[in-house]
C-alpha cells in the first residue's frame, strides 16, 4: 500500500479501538513550533518560558493569568487562539470527534487554517486503504483551494496555493494555459502518470480534470461517501450527475458558499443566467442506504449537492456542510 500525504501528520497520531485518530504530544509539539508561536529574539521572559514549558509538555495547563502576563498584544491573541484550540482537542476522545464539536458549534474564533487541517488528517484516516490517485487528489479539494479552468472542452482543477506560486524554469503548457506567468510546474493527473501521484503527494502539483462524467467527478463522489461514512457513520450513494432535468429540489447542500447560492436561487424557483450556470463545477445527488438514518421531511427524496467557483474561478469547498446540512436524524462520531 501506498503512503501519502505525509505532511497531513497522521504518522503522529494514534488510532483509537473505533478507527479514530487520539491526539498525542507529537502531534501537539508540532502546533507549537508553528512559526507564529516560536518567540522572536526581542521576545519577553514570559513568553520564551511558557513555549519552552509546552514543548517539554504539551499538555501543561496554562491560565489567562500566564498569557496576559506576556508583553506582547499579537503574541497574547495567538497564545489564546492555540490553547483554546489545544484544549479542545484534549476535550475529546479523538481528533474526528473534535472536529465534529468544532464545526455544530460554527468554528467560532478558529483560523481556517487549522480546520484545514484537521480535514486533512482525518481525511488521510478515513482513506488509509485507497490506493486510486484521483480519488485521493479529489479529496484535495476537501482541504485546498483549486483554480478552475476550461481548457479544450475539459474542466481542469489546479491547487491555487501551487499556481499562485513563483519558480524559475520554463513555463509547462498548462500553467501557461491557466494564465500564470511564472509558476509551479504542474501535470494533469492521467493514466500514464496516475502512479506517480504517491511520491508528488504532498507538492500539490497535479490538476484534477473535473469534466461531468470522467473520473474527477465521480472520484470527488466517493470521497464525499467516505467522509460522511467516516465521520457521522451513515452509509450513503453519491452519484455523479452530467445533468440533471425537472428535479425535485426537496433538500440540496451546497459544497462551497457559492454552491449554497445557487442552490438558494434553485429553491425559490428562479432561473440561472449564463454566467451564474457556467459556474456549476459538478453535481451530485446523495441517496441514503437505511431510510431510518433520515428525517420524515425529506424520506425517500434524494439530496443534491451542488459545487461551483466563485467569478474569478477559484473552487472554496466547505466539506463541513456535508456535516451540518444534511437530513440526518442521527450522526455518531468515530470513536
Amino acid at each position: 500500500m501506498n503512503d501519502f500525504w505525509l505532511s497531513s501528520g497522521h504518522h503522529l497520531l494514534d488510532r483509537g479501538d473505533g478507527g479514530g485518530l487520539v491526539v498525542t504530544d507529537e502531534f501537539l509539539k508540532v502546533y507549537f513550533a508553528r512559526p507564529e508561536l516560536v518567540p522572536p529574539p526581542e521576545a519577553c521572559v514570559v513568553e520564551k518560558t511558557l513555549h519552552a514549558a509546552l514543548l517539554s509538555d504539551p499538555r501543561r495547563p496554562v491560565d489567562d493569568d500566564e498569557i496576559a502576563a506576556i508583553s506582547d498584544a499579537d503574541a497574547r491573541e495567538n497564545w489564546t487562539m492555540m490553547i483554546s484550540f489545544r484544549d479542545h482537542l484534549l476535550r475529546h476522545q479523538t481528533v474526528e470527534a473534535a472536529y465534529l464539536a468544532l464545526i455544530r458549534a460554527g468554528a467560532r474564533g478558529v483560523p481556517p487554517l487549522f480546520i484545514n487541517q484537521l480535514v486533512h488528517v482525518i481525511l488521510r484516516n478515513a482513506l488509509d486503504d485507497c490506493d486510486d490517485p484521483w480519488i485521493l487528489r479529489a479529496a484535495e479539494l476537501f482541504f485546498r483551494a483549486q483554480r478552475i479552468t476550461v481548457h479544450e472542452g475539459s474542466l481542469l482543477a489546479a491547487d491555487e496555493e501551487v499556481i499562485a506560486g513563483s519558480t524559475p524554469g520554463p513555463i509547462s503548457p498548462l500553467v501557461g494555459m491557466l494564465g500564470i506567468e511564472k509558476s509551479a510546474e504542474i501535470d494533469v493527473l492521467a493514466d500514464d502518470n496516475r502512479l506517480s501521484y504517491f511520491e508528488r503527494s504532498d507538492r500539490y502539483d497535479m490538476a484534477l480534470d473535473l469534466t461531468a462524467g470522467r473520473n474527477g467527478h465521480h472520484a470527488l463522489a466517493r470521497v464525499i461517501e467516505r467522509w460522511i461514512g467516516h465521520l457521522l457513520n451513515v452509509e450513503v450513494e453519491v452519484e455523479a450527475l452530467t445533468e440533471v432535468q425537472n428535479a425535485s429540489l426537496t433538500w440540496y447542500v451546497g459544497l462551497d458558499a457559492e454552491g449554497t447560492k445557487i442552490g438558494d436561487l434553485l429553491w425559490n424557483g428562479e432561473a440561472l443566467d449564463d454566467a451564474t450556470s457556467a459556474r456549476v463545477a459538478a453535481l451530485y445527488r446523495l441517496s441514503f442506504s437505511d431510510p431510518a438514518a433520515v428525517a420524515d421531511a425529506v424520506k425517500g427524496d434524494p439530496v443534491y449537492l451542488i459545487l461551483a467557483t466563485t467569478q474569478d474561478k477559484i473552487l472554496r469547498m466547505k466539506p463541513q456542510n456535508l456535516i451540518v446540512g444534511l437530513p440526518v436524524k442521527y450522526a455518531e462520531p468515530v470513536s
